[in-house]
């Protein structure tokens, strides 16, 4: 299983951490640095503008489920 956490601030990675280290999970950490590129970035911008907007339309989990025909395992 992947569970992916992005902390607001060191004091909640901290947080997290010790947690984990308390109740001996195994994890490991990615320290890389992720940089999307301008276009992403103007891309990423631009869809939230449109999604504040009201311009685009979202879909629950169950519609999309339905929509791409995905079988439970």
């Amino acid at each position: 299983m992947t569970i992916v956490v992005n902390p607001h601030n060191p004091q909640e990675e901290q947080a997290l951490l010790a947690f984990l280290d308390n109740m001996k999970y195994d994890y490991s950490r990615e320290e890389d640095t992720f940089v999307l590129s301008e276009a992403q970035q103007k891309e990423v911008l631009n869809r939230d503008r449109e999604y504040e907007a009201g311009e685009t339309e979202t879909y629950s989990i169950d519609e999309i489920i339905a929509h791409f025909n995905i079988k439970g395992k």
